[in-house]
């Protein structure tokens, strides 16, 4: 096994530990090295990882997964968090639709805000995975709403994996608005899940511009998939409270910043 393929592989294992965590609510160390054909210290290296990463919370003989004691959660109760913050950066990102005929609008609490504030003068094609925003969008005269299909993940309640992906790559946007659970300058924009990342690559790759929605609190963090390096971004939207060396950074590599 070469180098990369065994990064491949880690990369996949860890994943899997963390379907298995949030399905069951636990996993233990002994079961998941049965289960994966692994040697138990290979587990322990693997959820030490995942723990790094905010995505489990070791304790004795396996982990528990974060996002049940609050870190990802559902729509509704990431809405509830930072909703004067995300307004101001839903309310800014209305006014990069400009003449734009078709948007993507990722699944998330900012992308349900920016979505219950279109009120376009002229006919908008609004491209979503996310049942959220779909029903924000649904009885709005002016706009024509296309649900992408694909297995539905119950914490956003938005399609992943590769069916939307294989939608998103037959059509071109003019905008899309992205959201992510972690910014660094090294590894760029990451989520917790690897059928959500699929979706956002598709998307970026599928639209003319990418507007890069994050609150303050996603700066400085990694979570688990990659999705984006931050100059394939054509502008990010965040709020004054974001760390200043981030941002200047980001502005260093090429990518404007508008702080609300």
């Amino acid at each position: 096994m070469s180098e990369t393929d065994g990064i491949r592989y880690a990369v996949e294992r860890r994943q899997q530990i963390l379907t298995l965590a949030r399905q069951d609510g636990r996993v233990a160390v002994n079961d998941l090295a049965a289960s994966l054909r692994v040697a138990p210290e290979t587990v322990r290296r693997d959820l030490a990882d995942l723990e790094k990463q905010g995505l489990v919370q070791r304790v004795h003989g396996g982990a528990l997964p974060v996002d049940r004691i609050g870190f990802e959660g559902t729509v509704s109760s990431r809405a509830e968090r930072n909703q004067p913050e995300k307004a101001r950066i839903a309310a800014k990102a209305l006014t990069e639709i400009r003449d734009a005929e078709v948007i993507f609008l990722d699944e998330g609490s900012t992308a349900v805000m920016l979505a219950r504030a279109l009120d376009p003068e002229r006919p908008l094609t609004v491209v979503t995975g996310s049942i959220p925003v779909i029903t924000e969008l649904s009885a709005h005269p002016r706009i024509s709403a296309i649900l992408l299909g694909g297995p539905l993940r119950s914490g956003s309640m938005a399609a992943s994996g590769s069916w939307p992906a294989r939608m998103l790559a037959e059509i071109v946007v003019d905008v899309a608005f992205i959201g992510t659970n972690g910014l660094t300058v090294e590894r760029g924009l990451t989520c917790p899940d690897l059928g959500v990342a699929t979706v956002k690559r598709a998307a970026v790759a599928a639209a003319r511009r990418s507007v890069l929605l994050a609150d303050a609190t996603k700066f400085g963090r990694d979570s688990f998939a990659v999705f984006a390096k931050v100059p394939e971004m054509d502008l990010v939207i965040s709020e004054t409270s974001a760390p200043r060396m981030v941002v200047e950074q980001i502005r260093k590599q090429g990518t404007p910043v508008i702080l609300t």
